[in-house]
């Protein structure tokens, strides 16, 4: 760490110097205190991450002094900080979820008789498949822990039916048994689990699979591409994300998967691959005719996924004035109910505020934020909030930052049993 320091302040000076700006006029750039920046010059002081990021954007140094700074330890950033009960806790267990049928229900107490899936299979699939949309949008509004062992429930049950259904709705059965599996699994990570997360994008896989899909498979690669991205592993990320770009796939999943590349190129600070990932986004997203007929994959509340991850990634490239612009517009589009989505991109909207000294504004945010995280709590989102609270600390006289520390606090806080 002590090397680290060492040689980034050194850089950093050369580079201010080199682009002719006075100690001064840098800090008014970046928002920063000049004295700190004097500090990290000098090796006295380590630079955080997100300076690193603002510094490289501003001066040019195509992520040079990113990769100088060591990152965080990955409590402190990453989506997968807290620890409930393990996968086992939750997991249905491909064997189990293939296998299930009326008996296993029996069994959970649900008593769905083999002559109710006999005789009206097709109206049940659709009761099914209402179930998953109403979870789906309970999911913006309720604790994931609520919603697990329902989710794992449901997922039994549609399996079971599939195995007692007629073949022509087999394959919708296993289908819409995946995507709640894939639902299940964010649910995990929501619940700070990324072990069961990636288990149950697996149990997903293997009933897409058993229902003739061959492309949740691809999918998955993007929700693992999640996890690594959340973890701060942006070559991970990447390579996962460009696996599930093959031009055989559904242009939807290659759509997300070079969305989910941009946001790994942006944790280095690589902005020209950056753009291209999102430019290519935006592209197959625009071609994507979704269908009606089959939930959708990915986000279901962002009407403009690739707009909203370029300003997720511009705030990670260190520009956080087009970010909070570019965040304003897409978050004013978000259905008033999903507050789990407005927390997620809510919260990196005050981050890109904060960092442009827009810090009363940015607390106002967090503030209407802040109020929902209790019904909403989330692992990833929490990695936006330990952030703003870093970035917020630099402005301890703002009566703004004083009057919402014991509300960040209090989302922070460890959860208790």
């Amino acid at each position: 760490m002590m090397s680290t320091t060492l040689r980034f302040g050194p850089e950093l000076r050369r580079l201010r110097v080199e682009a002719g700006l006075t100690l001064t006029e840098f800090s008014v750039a970046l928002n920063y205190d000049k004295g700190h920046l004097s500090k990290v010059e000098r090796g006295e002081r380590s630079a955080s991450p997100e300076l690193a990021r603002r510094c490289d954007a501003f001066l040019g140094a195509d992520g040079e002094l990113q990769r100088l700074v060591a990152r965080p330890e990955a409590d402190s950033d990453s989506g997968t900080a807290e620890t409930p009960a393990g996968p086992s806790r939750w997991l249905v267990g491909r064997r189990a979820v293939l296998s299930a049928g009326t008996g296993v229900l029996i069994d959970l107490g649900l008593k769905l008789g083999s002559q109710a899936l006999s005789s009206a299979d097709d109206p049940l699939l659709g009761s099914y498949r209402t179930q998953f949309d109403q979870l789906r949008k309970l999911g913006q509004s309720t604790a994931p822990k609520i919603l697990l062992p329902l989710l794992e429930t449901q997922t039994r049950m549609i399996a079971g039916f599939a195995s007692d259904a007629r073949s022509a709705s087999r394959a919708s059965a296993l289908l819409l048994a995946s995507r709640f599996a894939e639902f299940t699994g964010w649910m995990a990570q929501e619940a700070g689990d990324s072990d069961a997360a990636l288990v149950w994008t697996d149990e997903a896989v293997e009933l897409a699979r058993a229902g003739g899909d061959p492309h949740l498979g691809s999918y998955a690669l993007v929700r693992r591409a999640l996890v690594t991205m959340y973890g701060g592993d942006a070559a991970g990320t990447v390579a996962l994300a460009r696996r599930a770009q093959s031009s055989e796939l559904p242009s939807r999943i290659r759509g997300l998967a070079a969305q989910r590349e941009a946001q790994g190129h942006a944790l280095v600070g690589n902005e020209v691959d950056c753009l291209r990932s999102l430019d290519r986004a935006r592209e197959l997203l625009a071609d994507d005719a979704l269908n009606g007929a089959e939930p959708v994959i990915g986000t279901s509340h962002v009407s403009d996924p690739a707009a909203m991850s370029t300003g997720w990634c511009l705030y990670d490239l260190g520009r956080p004035k087009v970010a909070a612009e570019v965040l304003d517009r897409e978050c004013r589009r978000l259905p008033p109910h999903a507050l789990r989505t407005r927390a997620r991109y809510g919260f990196r909207r005050s981050l890109a505020h904060a960092a442009s000294g827009e810090v009363e504004h940015a607390c106002a945010i967090a503030g209407e934020l802040l109020g929902v995280m209790p019904a909403v709590p989330s692992a990833t989102v929490n990695s936006d909030v330990r952030r703003l609270a870093r970035e917020l600390s630099r402005f301890r006289n703002s009566r703004a930052v004083r009057d919402l520390q014991p509300a960040l606090a209090r989302v922070l806080a460890p959860a208790h049993n």
